[in-house]
């Protein structure tokens, strides 16, 4: 037993016995590295794809996504690798997802990061309008979106008799509608007012939508520079409410003022019977 053990002292004490075990060693550990990471490389993952193509601005629904199997070595950082973070998202208003793409990062975005999100975001039939402002229409830029505003007129040269003609040399001043929902305050760049906090943006835009009847009025209105028409939004506690009021007409004499210093539309008269 003693005759064992001095052998495997000067076994392992011979120096080119240790060189040869260590190069064993080096040589086992490499090829077991090297397996592992190939094994980890060929393992497929399992991806969600797109089954159709899906243009910008799309909303992407189950039906239009699939799942697959690729390498693992292919599902890098800018590749989508569930199936939940697609569905219900949006194409990005820059991209098309052709058919048979794996979805990536910077082709799916939310609602809310669509450049044209705003028209995705009122009823069917009303139509977009954008108002000028500044900082003191905007009560030093506290109108937001999501707020509600009534808009108001003011006209000069606006007292009319009844056969709708002007008399007399008057500043006429009145709410023309209530309830509009503001859908988004823009700068003069068209840039998000509210989108960085931090930075003190001056708006110039607000965008709202409005039924049609109601957009060639405030239309009209903007037009009326022979009266030096101002359109004033003025804030509500509308949106406080637990079911916001819709976009109603608030003053008749406002609305057939404004028509009657205008030419009538056949779409305006349709308006009128209804």
């Amino acid at each position: 037993m003693n005759n064992l053990i001095v052998g495997v002292k000067k076994f392992f004490t011979n120096k080119n016995t240790v060189t040869v075990v260590g190069v064993i060693l080096a040589i086992v550990v490499l090829y077991i590295g090297y397996n592992m990471r190939i094994n980890q490389a060929i393992t497929p993952v399992t991806v969600p794809y797109a089954l159709e193509e899906i243009n910008p601005s799309t909303q992407i629904t189950e039906d239009m996504v699939g799942t697959k199997e690729i390498p693992s070595a292919m599902a890098d950082d800018t590749i989508i690798t569930n199936s939940a973070d697609v569905i219900d998202m949006y194409a990005n208003g820059d991209s098309v997802i052709p058919e048979g793409s794996l979805f990536y990062k910077r082709s799916v975005v939310t609602r809310d990061q669509l450049p044209d999100s705003i028209i995705l975001d009122y009823p069917k039939g009303y139509v977009l309008y954008n108002l000028s402002v500044d900082m003191a229409s905007t009560y030093s830029n506290s109108i937001y979106p999501d707020n509600y505003i009534d808009i108001y007129l003011k006209v000069q040269n606006a007292e009319s008799n009844e056969s709708g003609t002007v008399s007399e040399d008057r500043i006429m001043v009145g709410k023309l509608l209530s309830n509009v929902k503001v859908l988004a305050v823009f700068d003069s760049s068209g840039n998000n007012v509210f989108a960085n906090l931090d930075e003190k943006t001056v708006p110039s835009q607000i965008i709202f939508a409005v039924p049609e009847e109601y957009h060639i009025l405030l239309r009209k209105a903007e037009y009326l520079r022979a009266y030096e028409s101002e359109i004033i939004p003025v804030p509500t506690a509308e949106s406080l409410e637990d079911e916001p009021g819709d976009v109603t007409l608030s003053s008749e004499d406002l609305k057939n003022f404004i028509n009657n210093v205008t030419a009538m539309t056949e779409e305006d008269l349709s308006y009128t019977q209804q």
